[in-house]
Parts: C-alpha cells; sequence; structure tokens
C-alpha cells in the first residue's frame, strides 16, 4: 500500500472496498523538515468542536465566584455531571461579544463576534465563523473540510438568532447542516450508488453551467452601478464557493466512504437522545477522519420535552421573577447538558489513536452560548476542553472585564495550528489560557 499520507487505504474483499481509519503502520505520520530534524515525528492532525445552546445557563447555579478562581474551585451544581473531568476543562469568566445587542442572538455572533450593523446600509451584518477560519486551514484533508449539525427551524426555538446557525462563510452568510442524526448519519457514512463515470458526467454538467453564469454576469456587469456590481461581486464569490465545493467532490470521486463503528441512528429518538446520538456520531467522524472541525446547535426545546418539562424554553430562560417551576427547569436543563458535555468528553478519552494516545489529546472542545441568562449578554458562558490547542484545563479563570470572546476563539485558533492575526473584534490572545 502506498504510505502517503494524503492517501486512503482500503480493505479490499470479493465484494466490497471498505475505507480504513489512520493505521500508523500504514505511514500516516509527517516529517519534520530537515533542517530542524533529521528523524521522523508522528503527527496527530488536530480537530476542533464547538457546541453552541441557546437560552443561557441559570446565573446563580452555573458560574463559580469570581473570587473562587484557580485549580481549587468548587464546582457550581449546575456543571456537576463533569465532576470526573475537572481537571480536564477550564471555565473561562468575563468574555463577552459586546457588539452584539439581540437578546436571544446566540448562535448568530457567538462564534464570529460581528458587529451586526457593521455594514452602510445594511440592518444585519455577519462575518465568518471561528469554526470556518479552522476549516480553511485544517480541514483541507478530510471528505468534509467541516461538519455543521443543526437542530431543525423556527418551529422548534432553541434560543438562537438570525440565520439559525452557528457556522457563518467568508460572506457572512449562514451555513446549513443535517438537522437529525439518521440525516447526518448518512450524509457522513452512506455511499452514493451512482455509477462513476455518471457522477464525473454530472460534475462537468454543474462547471459547465457555472462558467456560462460567470461569462454572462461579467458582460452585464460592465452595464451596472456601483451598488449593483457590489452585489454581482457577491454573486461571484458565492460561485467561487461552489467550485471549491465541486473541487472536493471531484477530489473525493470513487473513495468510498468510511464504515463508522456505529449503526445507523433510531429515527424516533429527540431531546436528550437526540444529543447523545449526535455526539457518537461526532466521535465517528473524528475517528473515521470523515472531517476536523465539527459544529453543532443544540436543540433546548425538545430537550426539555424529554425532560417531561412542559415550560417552554423562552419563558423558562427568563425564570427570574417568575414561580420556583421555572428557576428548576433551567437548573434541570443545566445539569442535562452537562451529563451529555461529560458524555462526550469520557467518549473522547477512550477513543484511542494509532500511536496509543486518544482523540482528547487531539482535540479542542468548546462548549457554550453566547448568552449568559435571560437578555443578558455579558460573561458568555465559555467551557474550553481538551488538549489540541495546548490550553491551560482545570482552571475556573477569570479575564479582565470586557474580554472579547473573539479573545477565546483566536488563542484557540492559534493553537490549534491556524495562522490567524486576528478574529472578529479580538484585542489579542488571552495568555492564562495558554498552558
Amino acid at each position: 500500500m502506498n504510505p502517503s499520507p494524503n492517501r486512503r487505504h482500503f480493505l479490499r474483499t470479493s465484494t466490497a472496498l471498505i475505507a480504513l481509519p489512520i493505521l500508523e503502520s500504514f505511514g500516516f505520520r509527517r516529517f519534520a523538515s530537515a533542517a530542524t530534524s533529521s528523524t521522523a515525528t508522528p503527527h496527530r492532525p488536530k480537530r476542533m468542536i464547538f457546541l453552541g445552546f441557546g437560552w443561557g445557563v441559570t446565573q446563580r447555579s452555573w458560574y463559580p465566584s469570581f473570587d473562587d478562581k484557580g485549580p481549587n474551585y468548587t464546582l457550581p451544581p449546575g456543571l456537576a455531571p463533569l465532576a470526573r473531568h475537572k481537571s480536564d476543562f477550564t471555565l473561562v469568566q468575563g468574555l463577552v461579544n459586546k457588539q452584539v445587542s439581540g437578546g436571544h442572538s446566540g448562535s448568530t455572533f457567538w462564534l464570529t463576534g460581528a458587529n451586526e450593523f457593521g455594514e452602510p446600509g445594511q440592518s444585519f451584518h455577519n462575518t465568518i465563523s471561528a469554526d470556518q477560519v479552522a476549516a480553511a486551514q485544517i480541514g483541507k484533508e478530510t471528505r468534509f473540510d467541516s461538519f455543521i449539525l443543526d437542530c431543525g427551524t423556527v418551529a422548534q426555538p432553541s434560543g438562537h438568532g438570525q440565520g439559525l446557525s452557528l457556522s457563518w462563510d467568508a460572506r457572512g452568510k449562514p451555513m446549513s447542516g443535517p438537522t437529525t442524526p439518521v440525516e447526518a448519519f448518512h450524509r457522513l457514512f452512506s455511499n452514493d450508488t451512482t455509477p462513476l463515470d455518471q457522477k464525473k458526467t454530472q460534475l462537468r454538467q454543474r462547471r459547465s453551467v457555472l462558467d456560462n453564469a460567470l461569462e454572462n454576469a461579467r458582460d452585464l456587469q460592465r452595464h451596472l452601478g456601483r451598488a449593483d456590481n457590489a452585489k454581482l461581486d457577491e454573486y461571484f464569490q458565492s460561485i467561487r464557493d461552489i467550485e471549491t465545493r465541486l473541487g472536493r467532490d471531484e477530489a473525493w470521486l470513487g473513495v468510498p466512504r468510511p464504515v463508522p463503528a456505529i449503526s445507523e441512528p433510531d429515527a424516533n429518538l429527540s431531546g436528550y437522545q437526540e444529543i447523545e446520538l449526535m455526539y457518537d456520531i461526532m466521535i465517528a467522524a473524528l475517528q473515521t477522519d470523515s472531517t476536523r472541525v465539527l459544529t453543532y446547535r443544540q436543540p433546548v426545546t425538545t430537550l426539555l420535552a424529554s425532560l417531561d418539562v412542559r415550560i417552554d424554553a423562552h419563558t423558562m430562560s427568563h425564570y427570574p421573577g417568575k414561580g420556583p417551576e421555572y428557576l428548576e427547569a433551567s437548573e434541570l436543563r443545566d445539569r442535562a447538558q452537562s451529563e451529555l458535555f461529560a458524555g462526550l468528553l469520557d467518549k473522547l478519552k477512550a477513543t484511542q489513536e494509532p500511536d496509543g494516545s486518544t482523540l482528547f489529546d487531539h482535540t479542542t472542545v468548546v462548549y457554550g452560548s453566547n448568552i449568559r441568562t435571560g437578555h443578558n449578554l455579558d460573561n458568555c458562558p465559555t467551557v474550553i476542553a481538551g488538549r489540541g490547542a495546548g490550553a491551560r484545563l482545570g482552571h475556573n479563570l477569570v479575564v479582565a472585564k470586557d474580554t472579547p470572546l473573539c479573545n477565546a476563539w483566536l488563542t484557540l485558533l492559534r493553537g490549534s495550528g491556524v495562522a490567524v492575526e486576528r478574529h472578529g473584534d479580538s484585542s489579542g490572545v488571552i495568555p492564562q489560557l495558554i498552558a
């Protein structure tokens, strides 16, 4: 077998061709430059996971005291299910997306830090999200440069804002993804049975349509005013995005999708079990190296229903001043989310890499929201786990007031090997977050 790290390896039988996971014996290595080392050095790819939830958290029971800093802080009840991982995650307090004003725009600007009115003449404006910055660099070698998991539509509100997405492309446009575990499973692991020649023909036809569209658009551009030309430039960028996706499709033509260690999910599960399944699918996606960047906009409405909470999520999020049942529902939600998150960390730690390390050793996991509680957008709930970005773990870290949330994203992106000068409204890295 060819040991090139850029090629997949396969197991051939008389009836099937099965993609294998990354195996050290097949040469999945990067080699240090001869100028720095003459010996082969194993290299594990970096991964990043962004888990966002709406409606914030319960103020009194989720946050430790600002005065209770460092590694010996007391874990609050809302995070108590994470006790077994206490030394392997850090809680960062004091972060804010200061240019955001929307009370429930949790996911819209969480990973972008954009000024929503930052474009003159527009009532809404967004920029690229941190996961897509990472995908452009650490997602180049996988079938999916990033994999976006979603939680449905406005019909099932989960405390998320405009665009209903965590992920935003380079033009500041929302990016969608599978909304159920079944859809996600098939997108990642089900092979298209269309004959290879037919797939190639379909790709050529799509390219031909794009080429014609661009030629016609350039002819039109000479007769347009400034505003229309700006709109046309946006159109050109969307065409370039499609061309990039077509190029990726061509590169993976004929390469079968890997066989995961999990079976097709039950389509009837929702809420707590749905989130649990999505986490299993994330592990399978990383284990098969199908992607190295994942985002998941998590449901809250169906989670509450699965916990037998009959209060709607929006009303629950405004628990101050209401009856005790609203506060109880909010705290129950926090504990359930923490239980699920703890289960994901268990699986990251249990999934071994070929060299004996684990997925946890090479993955950065971000867990949080753009909303503290109610309509309060300061002190964004932020938990960072995993050793992939070299973050200092096991601490209650309190940063200076009004530190941009994007400083955390910048720190983690750089720590994951992503070359980026700044992100969103960042003012620099967070030195205390670096181990």
